[in-house]
Protein backbone atom coordinates (compact mmCIF):
# COMPACT_ATOMS: atom_id res chain seq x y z
CA UNK A 1 0.00 0.00 0.00
CA UNK A 2 2.86 2.38 0.80
CA UNK A 3 4.43 1.80 -2.62
CA UNK A 4 1.08 2.31 -4.34
CA UNK A 5 0.69 5.68 -2.59
CA UNK A 6 4.22 6.65 -3.68
CA UNK A 7 3.51 5.72 -7.29
CA UNK A 8 0.22 7.63 -7.20
CA UNK A 9 1.98 10.67 -5.72
CA UNK A 10 4.65 10.52 -8.46
CA UNK A 11 2.09 10.46 -11.25
CA UNK A 12 0.10 13.26 -9.64
CA UNK A 13 3.19 15.44 -9.99
CA UNK A 14 4.06 14.26 -13.53
CA UNK A 15 0.84 14.53 -15.54
CA UNK A 16 2.50 14.16 -18.94
CA UNK A 17 4.23 10.91 -17.93
CA UNK A 18 0.99 9.61 -16.43
CA UNK A 19 -1.07 10.48 -19.51
CA UNK A 20 1.51 8.97 -21.85
CA UNK A 21 1.68 5.69 -19.94
CA UNK A 22 -2.11 5.42 -19.81
CA UNK A 23 -2.41 5.97 -23.57
CA UNK A 24 0.38 3.46 -24.31
CA UNK A 25 -1.26 0.86 -22.07
CA UNK A 26 -4.67 1.50 -23.66
CA UNK A 27 -3.18 1.15 -27.14
CA UNK A 28 -1.46 -2.15 -26.25
CA UNK A 29 -4.67 -3.56 -24.79
CA UNK A 30 -6.64 -2.35 -27.81
CA UNK A 31 -4.04 -3.93 -30.16
CA UNK A 32 -4.38 -7.28 -28.39
CA UNK A 33 -8.18 -7.12 -28.47
CA UNK A 34 -8.21 -6.10 -32.12
CA UNK A 35 -5.69 -8.56 -33.57
CA UNK A 36 -6.43 -11.54 -31.34
CA UNK A 37 -10.17 -10.99 -31.09
CA UNK A 38 -12.85 -10.26 -33.63
CA UNK A 39 -11.51 -6.87 -34.74
CA UNK A 40 -14.44 -5.16 -33.02
CA UNK A 41 -13.98 -1.39 -33.35
CA UNK A 42 -16.61 -0.73 -30.64
CA UNK A 43 -14.43 -2.52 -28.05
CA UNK A 44 -11.44 -0.40 -29.08
CA UNK A 45 -13.55 2.74 -28.65
CA UNK A 46 -14.56 1.69 -25.14
CA UNK A 47 -10.93 1.05 -24.20
CA UNK A 48 -9.92 4.54 -25.28
CA UNK A 49 -12.94 6.09 -23.53
CA UNK A 50 -11.80 4.39 -20.32
CA UNK A 51 -8.29 5.77 -20.89
CA UNK A 52 -9.73 9.27 -21.36
CA UNK A 53 -11.66 8.99 -18.10
CA UNK A 54 -8.53 7.85 -16.23
CA UNK A 55 -6.49 10.73 -17.62
CA UNK A 56 -9.20 13.32 -16.99
CA UNK A 57 -9.62 12.23 -13.36
CA UNK A 58 -5.90 11.79 -12.81
CA UNK A 59 -4.80 15.22 -14.08
CA UNK A 60 -5.81 18.81 -13.47
CA UNK A 61 -7.38 21.08 -16.03
CA UNK A 62 -8.47 20.21 -19.56
CA UNK A 63 -5.17 20.13 -21.48
CA UNK A 64 -4.19 16.49 -20.90
CA UNK A 65 -7.71 15.16 -21.40
CA UNK A 66 -8.19 17.00 -24.70
CA UNK A 67 -4.73 15.99 -25.85
CA UNK A 68 -5.47 12.36 -25.03
CA UNK A 69 -8.74 12.61 -27.00
CA UNK A 70 -6.82 13.79 -30.06
CA UNK A 71 -4.23 11.04 -29.69
CA UNK A 72 -6.96 8.41 -29.25
CA UNK A 73 -8.68 9.52 -32.45
CA UNK A 74 -5.39 9.39 -34.36
CA UNK A 75 -4.55 5.94 -33.00
CA UNK A 76 -7.98 4.56 -33.90
CA UNK A 77 -7.72 5.93 -37.43
CA UNK A 78 -4.10 4.88 -37.96
CA UNK A 79 -4.03 1.49 -36.23
CA UNK A 80 -7.55 0.13 -36.14
CA UNK A 81 -9.31 1.49 -39.24
CA UNK A 82 -8.91 0.14 -42.75
CA UNK A 83 -6.57 0.96 -44.44
CA UNK A 84 -4.25 0.21 -41.53
CA UNK A 85 -1.18 2.31 -40.79
CA UNK A 86 -2.52 5.20 -42.81
CA UNK A 87 -4.60 8.24 -41.98
CA UNK A 88 -7.90 8.12 -43.83
CA UNK A 89 -10.69 10.00 -42.07
CA UNK A 90 -14.09 8.56 -42.84
CA UNK A 91 -17.37 10.44 -42.37
CA UNK A 92 -17.70 8.83 -38.95
CA UNK A 93 -14.26 10.11 -37.91
CA UNK A 94 -15.34 13.65 -36.97
CA UNK A 95 -18.26 12.24 -34.95
CA UNK A 96 -15.92 10.03 -32.93
CA UNK A 97 -13.48 12.92 -32.57
CA UNK A 98 -16.19 15.26 -31.22
CA UNK A 99 -17.48 12.52 -28.92
CA UNK A 100 -13.99 11.94 -27.52
CA UNK A 101 -13.57 15.65 -26.87
CA UNK A 102 -16.99 15.88 -25.21
CA UNK A 103 -16.20 12.95 -22.91
CA UNK A 104 -12.85 14.48 -22.01
CA UNK A 105 -14.36 17.90 -21.24
CA UNK A 106 -17.16 16.46 -19.11
CA UNK A 107 -14.82 14.14 -17.20
CA UNK A 108 -12.27 16.91 -16.63
CA UNK A 109 -14.94 19.32 -15.43
CA UNK A 110 -16.37 16.71 -13.07
CA UNK A 111 -12.93 15.85 -11.70
CA UNK A 112 -12.12 19.55 -11.22
CA UNK A 113 -15.34 20.11 -9.30
CA UNK A 114 -14.72 17.05 -7.14
CA UNK A 115 -11.19 18.21 -6.32
CA UNK A 116 -12.45 21.69 -5.52
CA UNK A 117 -15.14 20.30 -3.22
CA UNK A 118 -12.64 17.98 -1.55
CA UNK A 119 -10.29 20.89 -0.88
CA UNK A 120 -13.14 22.97 0.50
CA UNK A 121 -14.23 20.16 2.81
CA UNK A 122 -10.65 19.64 4.01
CA UNK A 123 -10.31 23.37 4.64
CA UNK A 124 -13.58 23.43 6.59
CA UNK A 125 -12.46 20.46 8.68
CA UNK A 126 -9.17 22.21 9.49
CA UNK A 127 -11.02 25.40 10.38
CA UNK A 128 -13.39 23.49 12.66
CA UNK A 129 -10.47 21.72 14.32
CA UNK A 130 -8.67 25.02 14.87
CA UNK A 131 -11.85 26.59 16.21
CA UNK A 132 -12.24 23.69 18.65
CA UNK A 133 -8.65 24.11 19.77
CA UNK A 134 -9.11 27.85 20.25
CA UNK A 135 -12.28 27.22 22.24
CA UNK A 136 -10.42 24.79 24.49
CA UNK A 137 -7.53 27.22 24.94
CA UNK A 138 -9.92 30.03 25.83
CA UNK A 139 -11.79 27.84 28.33
CA UNK A 140 -8.52 26.66 29.85
CA UNK A 141 -7.21 30.19 30.21
CA UNK A 142 -10.41 31.32 31.92
CA UNK A 143 -10.33 28.37 34.26
CA UNK A 144 -6.60 28.57 34.96
CA UNK A 145 -6.81 32.26 35.83
CA UNK A 146 -9.10 31.28 38.69
CA UNK A 147 -7.79 27.88 39.71
CA UNK A 148 -4.10 28.73 39.84
CA UNK A 149 -4.83 31.79 41.93
CA UNK A 150 -6.33 29.73 44.77
CA UNK A 151 -3.32 27.52 45.64
CA UNK A 152 -0.87 30.35 45.00
CA UNK A 153 -2.79 32.62 47.38
CA UNK A 154 -2.82 29.83 49.97
CA UNK A 155 0.92 29.22 49.64
CA UNK A 156 1.74 32.93 49.91
CA UNK A 157 -0.63 33.43 52.84
CA UNK A 158 0.56 30.44 54.85
CA UNK A 159 4.25 31.13 54.22
CA UNK A 160 3.87 34.83 55.11
CA UNK A 161 2.06 33.92 58.31
CA UNK A 162 4.75 31.41 59.22
CA UNK A 163 7.59 33.85 58.54
CA UNK A 164 5.98 36.78 60.32
CA UNK A 165 4.60 35.04 63.39
CA UNK A 166 6.66 31.87 63.81
CA UNK A 167 7.57 32.77 67.40
CA UNK A 168 3.94 33.07 68.43
CA UNK A 169 2.73 29.71 67.08
CA UNK A 170 2.92 26.31 68.69
CA UNK A 171 4.57 23.38 66.91
CA UNK A 172 1.16 22.03 66.00
CA UNK A 173 0.15 25.33 64.41
CA UNK A 174 3.42 25.44 62.49
CA UNK A 175 2.86 21.90 61.26
CA UNK A 176 -0.61 22.88 60.07
CA UNK A 177 0.76 25.85 58.15
CA UNK A 178 3.46 23.72 56.53
CA UNK A 179 0.84 21.08 55.70
CA UNK A 180 -1.33 23.73 54.02
CA UNK A 181 1.64 24.87 51.95
CA UNK A 182 2.38 21.23 51.05
CA UNK A 183 -1.21 20.55 50.01
CA UNK A 184 -1.45 23.72 47.94
CA UNK A 185 1.89 22.96 46.25
CA UNK A 186 0.70 19.43 45.37
CA UNK A 187 -2.51 20.84 43.94
CA UNK A 188 -0.52 23.34 41.90
CA UNK A 189 1.74 20.53 40.64
CA UNK A 190 -1.29 18.54 39.51
CA UNK A 191 -2.63 21.56 37.67
CA UNK A 192 0.68 22.12 35.87
CA UNK A 193 0.88 18.43 34.88
CA UNK A 194 -2.63 18.64 33.46
CA UNK A 195 -1.78 21.72 31.45
CA UNK A 196 1.39 20.09 30.11
CA UNK A 197 -0.61 17.02 29.12
CA UNK A 198 -3.19 18.95 27.12
CA UNK A 199 -0.47 21.08 25.47
CA UNK A 200 1.35 17.91 24.45
CA UNK A 201 -1.77 16.52 22.79
CA UNK A 202 -2.78 19.78 21.09
CA UNK A 203 0.65 20.09 19.51
CA UNK A 204 0.48 16.60 17.96
CA UNK A 205 -3.16 15.52 18.22
CA UNK A 206 -3.28 13.62 14.93
CA UNK A 207 0.02 11.83 15.47
CA UNK A 208 -0.25 10.62 19.07
CA UNK A 209 2.51 8.06 19.51
CA UNK A 210 1.33 4.92 21.27
CA UNK A 211 3.07 1.76 22.40
CA UNK A 212 1.60 -1.53 23.50
CA UNK A 213 1.56 -1.32 27.30
CA UNK A 214 0.62 -3.75 30.07
CA UNK A 215 -2.52 -2.40 31.74
CA UNK A 216 -1.53 -3.70 35.20
CA UNK A 217 1.70 -1.71 35.14
CA UNK A 218 0.02 1.51 34.03
CA UNK A 219 -2.62 1.23 36.75
CA UNK A 220 0.04 0.43 39.38
CA UNK A 221 2.12 3.47 38.40
CA UNK A 222 -0.95 5.72 38.62
CA UNK A 223 -1.84 4.44 42.09
CA UNK A 224 1.77 4.79 43.31
CA UNK A 225 1.92 8.39 42.06
CA UNK A 226 -1.39 9.20 43.73
CA UNK A 227 -0.20 7.67 47.02
CA UNK A 228 2.80 9.99 47.01
CA UNK A 229 0.46 12.97 46.86
CA UNK A 230 -2.20 11.53 49.16
CA UNK A 231 -0.55 9.06 51.56
CA UNK A 232 -3.82 8.44 53.42
CA UNK A 233 -5.83 7.63 50.28
CA UNK A 234 -7.63 4.28 50.38
CA UNK A 235 -8.05 2.59 47.00
CA UNK A 236 -9.30 -0.87 46.11
CA UNK A 237 -8.03 -2.07 42.72
CA UNK A 238 -9.66 -4.88 40.75
CA UNK A 239 -7.91 -6.12 37.60
CA UNK A 240 -8.59 -9.23 35.45
CA UNK A 241 -6.30 -12.21 35.96
CA UNK A 242 -5.21 -12.30 32.31
CA UNK A 243 -2.49 -9.95 31.10
CA UNK A 244 -4.02 -7.10 29.10
CA UNK A 245 -1.86 -5.23 26.60
CA UNK A 246 -3.31 -2.34 24.62
CA UNK A 247 -1.86 0.56 22.57
CA UNK A 248 -1.61 3.80 24.54
CA UNK A 249 0.56 6.66 25.66
CA UNK A 250 1.19 5.32 29.17
CA UNK A 251 2.02 8.68 30.73
CA UNK A 252 -1.18 10.29 29.49
CA UNK A 253 -3.39 7.37 30.55
CA UNK A 254 -1.77 7.44 34.00
CA UNK A 255 -2.71 11.11 34.16
CA UNK A 256 -6.35 10.27 33.40
CA UNK A 257 -6.48 7.62 36.13
CA UNK A 258 -4.80 9.98 38.63
CA UNK A 259 -7.28 12.75 37.77
CA UNK A 260 -10.22 10.40 38.30
CA UNK A 261 -8.85 9.20 41.64
CA UNK A 262 -8.04 12.73 42.85
CA UNK A 263 -11.49 13.81 41.80
CA UNK A 264 -13.01 11.10 43.99
CA UNK A 265 -10.79 12.01 46.94
CA UNK A 266 -11.14 15.78 46.73
CA UNK A 267 -14.66 16.34 45.44
CA UNK A 268 -16.45 13.06 46.07
CA UNK A 269 -16.12 13.10 49.88
CA UNK A 270 -16.09 9.32 49.63
CA UNK A 271 -16.98 7.55 52.86
CA UNK A 272 -15.47 4.26 51.65
CA UNK A 273 -12.26 3.38 49.78
CA UNK A 274 -12.28 4.35 46.12
CA UNK A 275 -12.85 1.44 43.75
CA UNK A 276 -10.64 1.30 40.64
CA UNK A 277 -11.82 -1.45 38.28
CA UNK A 278 -10.43 -2.69 34.97
CA UNK A 279 -12.69 -4.87 32.81
CA UNK A 280 -11.78 -6.83 29.70
CA UNK A 281 -14.40 -6.49 26.94
CA UNK A 282 -14.38 -8.03 23.44
CA UNK A 283 -13.07 -4.99 21.54
CA UNK A 284 -11.96 -2.64 24.32
CA UNK A 285 -10.79 -2.33 27.91
CA UNK A 286 -12.99 -0.48 30.41
CA UNK A 287 -11.54 1.56 33.31
CA UNK A 288 -13.88 2.67 36.11
CA UNK A 289 -13.35 4.74 39.24
CA UNK A 290 -16.15 4.72 41.83
CA UNK A 291 -16.44 6.86 44.91
CA UNK A 292 -19.02 6.59 47.66
CA UNK A 293 -19.84 10.18 48.43
CA UNK A 294 -22.01 13.07 47.31
CA UNK A 295 -22.33 12.10 43.65
CA UNK A 296 -22.81 14.50 40.72
CA UNK A 297 -25.76 16.85 40.42
CA UNK A 298 -27.92 16.15 37.35
CA UNK A 299 -27.44 19.61 35.87
CA UNK A 300 -23.65 19.03 35.73
CA UNK A 301 -23.56 15.57 34.19
CA UNK A 302 -23.75 16.87 30.61
CA UNK A 303 -21.03 19.50 31.05
CA UNK A 304 -18.73 17.86 33.56
CA UNK A 305 -15.99 17.30 30.97
CA UNK A 306 -16.06 20.89 29.71
CA UNK A 307 -13.09 23.10 30.64
CA UNK A 308 -15.06 25.88 32.35
CA UNK A 309 -13.52 25.69 35.78
CA UNK A 310 -17.04 25.30 37.19
CA UNK A 311 -17.75 21.67 36.42
CA UNK A 312 -17.57 20.63 40.04
CA UNK A 313 -18.40 22.53 43.22
CA UNK A 314 -15.58 23.86 45.33
CA UNK A 315 -14.27 21.64 48.11
CA UNK A 316 -11.80 22.96 50.68
CA UNK A 317 -11.27 26.05 48.55
CA UNK A 318 -10.42 24.12 45.38
CA UNK A 319 -12.29 24.01 42.08
CA UNK A 320 -10.19 23.09 39.04
CA UNK A 321 -11.15 19.47 38.49
CA UNK A 322 -13.19 20.78 35.56
CA UNK A 323 -9.85 21.40 33.89
CA UNK A 324 -8.57 17.96 34.84
CA UNK A 325 -11.69 16.25 33.51
CA UNK A 326 -11.58 18.27 30.29
CA UNK A 327 -8.00 17.15 29.77
CA UNK A 328 -9.04 13.56 30.46
CA UNK A 329 -11.58 13.83 27.66
CA UNK A 330 -8.95 15.24 25.30
CA UNK A 331 -6.54 12.41 26.12
CA UNK A 332 -9.11 9.64 25.68
CA UNK A 333 -10.43 11.15 22.45
CA UNK A 334 -6.87 11.21 21.09
CA UNK A 335 -6.71 7.47 21.87
CA UNK A 336 -9.99 6.84 19.96
CA UNK A 337 -11.65 5.85 23.23
CA UNK A 338 -14.81 6.93 25.04
CA UNK A 339 -15.27 8.68 28.37
CA UNK A 340 -18.21 9.37 30.65
CA UNK A 341 -19.55 9.94 34.14
CA UNK A 342 -22.68 8.88 36.02
CA UNK A 343 -24.14 8.37 39.46
CA UNK A 344 -24.47 4.83 40.81
CA UNK A 345 -26.74 5.44 43.79
CA UNK A 346 -24.05 5.72 46.46
CA UNK A 347 -21.76 8.18 44.76
CA UNK A 348 -20.21 8.97 41.38
CA UNK A 349 -18.55 6.81 38.76
CA UNK A 350 -16.12 8.02 36.12
CA UNK A 351 -15.12 5.66 33.33
CA UNK A 352 -13.26 5.49 30.04
CA UNK A 353 -12.51 2.84 27.43
CA UNK A 354 -9.49 2.19 25.23
CA UNK A 355 -9.70 0.12 22.03
CA UNK A 356 -7.65 -3.03 21.77
CA UNK A 357 -4.81 -3.42 19.27
CA UNK A 358 -6.88 -4.80 16.41
CA UNK A 359 -9.48 -2.04 16.78
CA UNK A 360 -7.08 0.85 17.36
CA UNK A 361 -6.80 3.52 14.65
CA UNK A 362 -3.35 5.20 14.75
Amino acid sequence: MKYIRCIHSFFRKHYFTYSTLVMILATLVAWLFFHYGRQNTASILLIYILALLLISYGTEGYFYGLGAAAVAELCMNFLFTDPFFALNFTPSGPVIFVGMFAISVIASATATNLRRQTKQLALQERQLAEAEKEKMRANLLRAVSHDLRTPLTGIIGSSSTYLSNADFYSEEDKQNLVKNIHDDANWLLAMVENLLSVTRIQNDFKQLKTNTEVVDEVVAEAVITLKKRHPDAQITVTIPDEILMIPMDAMLIEQVIINFLENGLTHGKSEKPLLLTVENEPDKVLFRVKDYGTGISKDRLDTIFEATGESLPAVDGYTGMGIGLSICKTIITAHNGTIGAKNHGSGAEFYFTLPKEEHHEP
